[in-house]
């Protein structure tokens, strides 16, 4: 079915700029809409995809397969008008392959070029599956191309349309052969299986997906925005570029203490970080960024050891900006509907308060599906999820007095 015609997003000295970020907010967040409903659980890494794309950034995900990690993205590069390219990298992929064909005419005629139709040179959004198993003479190759948006071509040096490049890897590099390439990429996410208490409505999403797939009636999203609108905001991006001497200040401090921490954090970094922290207001529909918007410094971590730590460094500051503003919706984090938490509440007091003899499997496993749900609830401000924290733990005395191993 085709979609009615987007009105262009205004650039230029004459636009003014209120009506630029709200209209560009609401298509991100119909994007993220979109994509919140196909994906439990992964608001935080969506939020994080379109700030990428919105900030002209890359992002790797990395996590065990099966964790929606290609799905996620090409979501994504669906809900965009853009040319699209992918490809699941190995060691034995050749530079052909990404970067197109060498001309055999033109090389018969003493000029070495590739035919890059439809490859990567010519993409406006890029996906790259397991884009660290690849060899160094892609990855060299890519490291102008993601930095500085050029790529030769024979004796041609040219500018590519590149937006963003998403990478996806079951694992955390630790080649050092692979450090340059990882640190092209800004943005680091972590995506994990689902906690316990989205295990039925997983299955039931499961299940009408494979239904819709089985009878033919599985549609492809359509495009909300364009490589065009994306093309008009970088054009004028630098009027976000203004921050607050407080915000400033603050952005250096956490900087200093990740840093302090031995978790390194380039200069060049620091200063593209800053089109993040824009790009995160944008998607609110701000003009300005705040401290909402440091949450983007808990992935930019070097190795999944210092994803916990830098949690513990931002977080604090993120957490004390909704507790001074109450009235704005918390977009960032993995949060679980109050509604589902109930439901898998139910259940799991159902389940110890039946008269049952419980094996111990099934005693741990609900005490970790407490723990879990405890957790979900304490990052929920709502009076209801400080009362629901009540009932979870009057379930796990339930549990602990029940269990054979309580005393």
């Amino acid at each position: 079915m085709s979609q009615p015609p987007r009105p262009p997003i205004p650039s230029g000295p004459g636009a003014s700029s209120g009506p630029d970020v709200q209209r560009i907010a609401l298509r991100f967040q119909e994007a993220s809409r979109q994509l919140n409903k196909s994906f439990l659980d992964k608001q935080e890494i969506v939020r994080l995809m379109l700030i990428s794309c919105i900030a002209g950034e890359h992002m790797v995900i990395v996590g065990p397969p099966g964790t929606a990690k290609s799905a996620l993205i090409r979501m994504m590069a669906q809900l965009i008008d853009a040319r699209y390219f992918e490809y699941l990298l190995t060691r034995f992929t050749e530079p052909n392959e990404i970067f197109g064909p060498v001309d055999i005419k033109a090389f018969r005629e003493g000029t070495y070029t590739r035919r890059t139709q439809a490859m990567l040179p010519e993409a406006e959004i890029v996906f790259l599956d397991e884009v660290f198993k690849s060899n160094s003479a892609i990855l060299n190759s890519m490291l102008t191309l993601l930095n500085e948006r050029r790529f030769s071509n024979g004796a041609e040096v040219r500018k590519v349309p590149l937006i963003s490049l998403f990478g996806a890897s079951n694992e955390v590099p630790n080649d050092e052969a692979l450090a340059a390439i990882f640190d092209r990429f800004l943005v680091r996410a972590v995506s994990r299986d689902l906690d316990s208490y989205h295990f039925h409505n997983l299955v039931q999403r499961g299940i009408d997906l494979e239904n819709a797939r089985s009878t033919g009636r599985a549609e492809a999203a359509a495009p909300v925005l364009s490589s065009a609108d994306l093309g008009a905001l970088h054009r004028s991006f630098d009027r976000y570029l203004r921050f607050s001497d407080d915000f400033l200040a603050k952005y250096k401090g956490l900087i200093f203490q990740i840093r302090s921490e031995g978790i390194t954090v380039s200069d060049r970094r620091v200063v593209k970080l800053l089109k993040l922290l824009a790009a995160s207001a944008i998607l609110d529909g701000r003009e300005t960024a705040c401290d909402a918007d440091f949450f983007i410094l808990r992935h930019i971590w070097n190795n999944l050891d210092q994803v916990d730590l830098l949690a513990e460094i931002v977080n604090p500051v993120v957490d004390a900006y909704y507790r001074a503003h109450p009235e704005e919706k918390r977009l960032i984090g993995p949060q679980a509907s109050l509604d589902d938490l109930l439901s898998e509440l139910r259940m799991i007091r159902d389940l110890v308060t039946s008269g049952h003899e419980l094996s111990d499997i099934q005693l741990f496993s609900q005490l970790k599906n407490l723990n879990e749900i405890k957790a979900a609830l304490q990052a929920v401000a709502s009076p209801t999820a400080r009362e629901m924290v009540g009932q979870v733990d009057q379930l796990l005395e339930t549990v602990f007095a029940s269990s054979r191993f309580a005393g």
